[in-house]
Formats: structure tokens, sequence, C-alpha cells
């Protein structure tokens, strides 16, 4: 049996409760896969960028081995590029390696003081759009090369409600503009379900979601697969 490949970030594995197994059945992939009757091979990170996605296709081994067993791709990362960066993103991931501790836990702090109130402007982001394409590309080329017969679905970011980020998100809508349009070139279906779920469960106060107000619940999980599955489907099935 084929499977569904999913390269994506920390949103196809984290519930309300924090991070889960790769295998576990209530993460809207393998949800996807259960209404498929399809394995799922999951690659995801939390802070997953498509630059570090790109890294993964080139130089994780795991992903090699699952490439030419799978049925269909599908691309759900996207969000994190968009997402305020008061320090470039480049410096940011590089505040781990400080040493002393004490110098380290004091920068963090600055960091974490500074990036609420200056996420608002929305520049600069994690990655500019243009930059995130070329990384689109680049895995879509890449895998065309290998397996030209593997259709690809997107998932287009989702959105977030989130005190770390100021409540802001002003990239979202111009890096889903690019991908759409990108996709739109390659022929490549995608789905809003990521943006149209999460945006209705944070505009609904009663909704259970993650508490940094990024992540979601097992609920919109499965809200979200009932959507992307009949997409995964589609193109399945496309001659």
């Amino acid at each position: 049996m084929g499977s569904i490949m999913v390269l994506g970030d920390s949103l196809a594995y984290y519930d309300e409760t924090g991070g889960l197994a790769a295998d576990d059945p209530r993460i809207w992939p393998n949800l996807v896969g259960e209404h498929l009757g399809h394995d799922v091979e999951l690659f995801a990170r939390i802070g997953w960028t498509s630059r570090d996605v790109w890294w993964a296709l080139t130089q994780d081994p795991r992903v090699w081995a699952a490439l030419p067993r799978a049925d269909v791709l599908v691309l759900a990362y996207g969000g994190m590029d968009s997402l305020p960066s008061p320090m470039p993103t480049a410096i940011r991931e590089q505040i781990r390696y400080l040493r002393p501790a004490a110098l380290r836990q004091r920068v963090r702090d600055a960091y974490g003081w500074l990036q609420p109130r200056l996420s608002p402007l929305g520049w600069p982001m994690a990655l500019p759009p243009r930059v995130s394409i070329d990384y689109f590309e680049k895995v879509r080329s890449a895998v065309a090369h290998l397996r030209p017969d593997l259709p690809i679905v997107v998932c287009l970011p989702s959105t977030h409600d989130s005190p770390y980020y100021g409540h802001a998100h002003p990239g979202r809508v111009p890096l889903t503009t690019a991908i759409t349009r990108w996709a739109g070139e390659h022929s490549i279906p995608v789905t809003t379900a990521f943006y149209d779920v999460t945006a209705a469960a944070y505009d609904d106060v009663d909704a259970v979601m993650n508490p940094d107000g990024i992540h979601w619940s097992r609920a919109v999980h499965a809200q979200i697969a009932d959507i992307v599955a009949p997409v995964v489907q589609a193109a399945l099935t496309r001659p």
C-alpha cells in the first residue's frame, strides 16, 4: 500500500495539550489517512518554515525512503513563514547557543518582550513571500524530478490569535496570495481549510484551542480532516 506523505510544521501534530506522536490517530493527517484508507508518512517539526522543509527534503534519509512509496504529497506548511519576526530568523535561532545560561535567558526575555509589541508592524516576517515561494518551488521541482507522476496538494496557511505575536498576523494574506498564484501556475489544488476552520474557532468564545493561540484543538483537527480529505481524494484520482 502507498501512503499520504505530509510535509508540515507543528500544526500537524499539536493539540490543545501540546505535541502528540506522529502516529496519534487524533491529528488531522492521520484522520485524513483513516478517511481514505491510506497510511500516512508525516514529516514535521515545531517552527518549521518552508526553508526547513526544503532542508528536510534534501537532507533527511527518512524522507528519501518515503517519497518513492507516496501516492500523494500534501504541503502543509508556510504558517511560520508569515509570522512577524522582529529579529531576523537566522539570528533568533542562535539564541539557544548563547553562553553562559544567564546571558541566554536575558536575551530570550528581551526578545519575548519585544516580539508582541513589534509584531503589529508585520515586518520583518520570518520569510518574505518571494523567499517562501522560492522554497515551495524548489520542493515541487525536486519532487517532480524524482516522481513526475506524484500528485501534490497545498494547504494554505492558517491564522492565529496569539499574545506572543501581539494578536497580529498581517503577513498571512500576502503569503497566501503568493502561494495561491504559484499553485495555479503549476495546476496544484489548494485548500483553505486551515484558515477557514481556525478563524472560525478563534471567533468562537466557547471553542477550545491551545492556550498559545497558535495550535489547534482535537476538534479543529477533526474539522480540518473532513475538509482536506476530499481534496486529497480528488488528487489521488485525478487522471
